[in-house]
């Protein structure tokens, strides 16, 4: 069985999305389902010795060397990714971003911001002061940003957003509101409504522990997410 290049990076693209908690909690059979999906999809890559490594680890995760094998198992799907993603067409490609490099993650998240050209909405159930410093000083002066994380957010966050809105009023507009806890299921950035981006971590993790990846979500899949979040947006608390 093959697939074509774009449908197979899609669909690797997708199983890093939905990558289930490998290191904790019982091992369902959601997981099992994922990870019988991720061995299927590493070996279309033409990389069959990663995918019997694969199946190896996912039979070990249920041992007292869970956390290696969980690893593992996560290097081999990334690196599927990054195989599928040198053979797609340029314009389903995202970004691979490898572990530690921190200053790649600062590149990419930029670039897509320096995209925008009204509006811009971040949504990151984990989002810290960080996020305003690293990250939301890179979209073009005049456009406005609007953070969406969750009513347990980090404290730091409130004076660090005061501090931005006293400072840079209207030259840099930040808008932070807070949706009800695990309303959140994921790290997005939508750029004027019109382009969704899927970031693998919350952005002030980004890549400093493990790989990640940054991913444009195309077609019908990235219309819903914007239709849905704007929805929790406009249903979530100013912070």
């Amino acid at each position: 069985m093959s697939l074509p290049p774009e449908e197979l990076y899609a669909r690797l693209r997708a199983l890093v999305e939905e990558m289930p908690d490998l290191v904790n909690g019982p091992i369902t059979l959601e997981m099992n389902q994922w990870l019988g999906r991720a061995a299927a999809l590493v070996e279309l890559t033409c990389d069959v010795v990663n995918s019997a490594q694969l199946k190896v680890c996912a039979q070990g995760l249920d041992s007292v060397l869970r956390e290696s094998n969980a690893q593992a198992i996560a290097v081999f799907v990334y690196e599927a990714l990054a195989k599928a993603e040198l053979n797609a067409p340029a314009s389903v490609k995202g970004t691979f971003i490898a572990t530690g490099h921190t200053f790649d993650a600062f590149a990419a998240v930029g670039n897509v911001l320096k995209r925008a050209k009204t509006d811009i909405l971040i949504v990151d159930p984990y989002a810290d002061e960080t996020v305003l410093s690293n990250y939301v000083i890179l979209a073009p002066e005049g456009v406005t940003v609007r953070l969406l994380t969750e009513a347990n957010y980090k404290l730091s966050l409130k004076p660090a957003a005061e501090h931005w809105v006293r400072q840079f009023a209207t030259k840099r507009p930040l808008h932070v509101r807070l949706a009800p806890n695990k309303a959140l299921h994921d790290r997005e950035i939508f750029v004027d409504g019109s382009e969704a981006w899927n970031v693998g971590q919350s952005l002030k993790d980004l890549a400093k522990k493990s790989l990640t990846g940054l991913n444009l979500q195309e077609g019908n899949l990235g219309a819903r997410k914007i239709a849905a979040y704007e929805g929790i947006w406009n249903a979530s608390t100013p912070l």
